[in-house]
């Protein structure tokens, strides 16, 4: 008998293994990224106290009506630009990019883009 493949299992083992290797300090906190099938959040995170710094995600109530037209990938790329502009105003030049398993392209390469358009560097 054939045994289905847990896709989001997967991707938590994957998730793990990077975890284990990258974290965030407080001269380039950890940028990461968790996608659902309807939205998509991005937190900075200092690792070295356990604090986010800043979010921004498509429930967020400042781009919830904005992205209520926009198709997912330009709601990622709103997000990404407005996580690089929150962190700019936090004073976080460079951070630590955690694409949390999944693969880097579709929405989380749209979401990394604009932040990168924002000036944070990773």
């Amino acid at each position: 008998m054939l045994k289905k493949v847990d896709r989001n299992l997967k991707r938590m083992e994957r998730h793990y293994k990077i975890r284990n290797r990258i974290a965030g300090t407080p001269d380039r906190p950890r940028l990461n990224v968790y996608r659902s099938s309807k939205h998509i959040y991005a937190q900075v995170i200092d690792d070295a106290t356990g604090v986010t710094l800043c979010s921004a995600s498509t429930a967020d109530k400042e781009l919830r009506e904005r992205v209520a037209e926009l198709t997912k990938s330009d709601a990622a790329k709103l997000v990404g630009q407005t996580i690089g502009q929150r962190a700019k105003d936090k004073g976080i030049n460079s951070v630590v990019f955690d694409r949390g398993g999944y693969l880097y392209h579709g929405r989380v390469k749209v979401l990394a883009e604009g932040a990168r358009e924002c000036g944070l560097q990773f």
